[in-house]
């Protein structure tokens, strides 16, 4: 498509770019200026301490726990989600003429909130009202996740993978989709069975796909799970699932500790940059076959 004049792209462009700038890049520069600040209780004042917030926090031994608590929350979620998303989008490519019913169908849990879909799985995993706990205190197992920590990253761990199934679904449905049915035939006449045919053919054909998704799990871990931690052990017990973006929103607007808070979310920012840069640097390599 060609323009007449050269302004007009800049003019269709420029929306988007006034709301990246606004909702995106100021927030950004704020938390970047003000990670470098010491206000006072009510924000009246404000001291130039340099780097003073970052070693702070780099010398907080709670931080470093909510670093490796993030990374174990994350690459969980992930793992699990996209597992998930790829056993039922490898079931549902099979069924030809009900495929857009089940893809209409799962697609559903991904318009619901992070904080929705932490209360529904509080509710259900409740130690005293919880239908699920009901039947697992019947068998014996003392489950509460209130007092023991395991648990309480195990039900966040579910809620916020429970949250994502959906959008991995659809993206590895796409890729199924995507993959050449001549080569699983020829697979097929070659003598590969249905599980070696998925892991030796189809699998590699859809890495990138699988690669992107790994990286927007992340993503979401990191980012998108407030909600759901919030709602359901507010990062409890004994601060067990307390995540980095947890603990930044904790520090800035609870302990009201903006300096450290601000540096926490420019580290955090940083580390999802660094997992974009390596999307979009490996995300379009392609399978190739020796």
């Amino acid at each position: 498509m060609t323009f007449k004049s050269k302004i007009w792209p800049y003019i269709f462009v420029l929306p988007q770019i006034a709301i990246t700038c606004i909702f995106f890049v100021l927030p950004a520069g704020e938390a970047v200026y003000e990670s470098f600040l010491q206000q006072d209780l009510f924000g009246f004042q404000s001291l130039f301490v340099g780097l003073d917030n970052y070693i702070k926090i780099f010398s907080d031994p709670q931080y470093l726990k909510s670093i490796q608590l993030t990374f174990l929350f994350s690459f969980s979620v992930a793992f699990l989600s996209m597992s998930i998303g790829l056993l039922i989008a490898s079931q549902v490519y099979h069924l030809v003429r009900s495929l857009k019913f089940y893809r209409w169908v799962f697609v559903w849990p991904y318009a619901v909130a992070p904080a929705i879909a932490g209360v529904l799985w509080m509710f259900m995993f409740n130690p005293s009202l919880g239908v699920v706990s009901y039947f697992m205190q019947f068998f014996g197992y003392d489950w509460n996740y209130v007092l023991h920590a395991p648990q309480a990253m195990f039900l966040v761990v579910i809620a916020a993978s429970w949250k994502q199934i959906s959008y991995n679904f659809i993206f590895f449905l796409a890729g199924l989709m995507a993959v050449p049915k001549s080569i699983i035939e020829a697979a097929a006449l070659d003598g590969a069975g249905p599980l070696k045919r998925f892991w030796r053919v189809i699998f590699p054909m859809i890495s990138p796909t699988t690669f992107f998704l790994f990286v927007m799990n992340i993503i979401y871990a990191y980012f998108e799970t407030f909600g759901v931690i919030h709602t359901v052990t507010s990062g409890g017990p004994a601060r067990a699932t307390e995540t980095l973006v947890y603990k930044a929103w904790h520090d800035g607007f609870q302990a009201n500790q903006f300096g450290t808070s601000s540096a926490q979310s420019v580290v955090l920012m940083f580390m999802v940059l660094c997992l974009t840069i390596i999307q979009f640097k490996y995300v379009e390599k392609k399978v190739h076959y020796k």
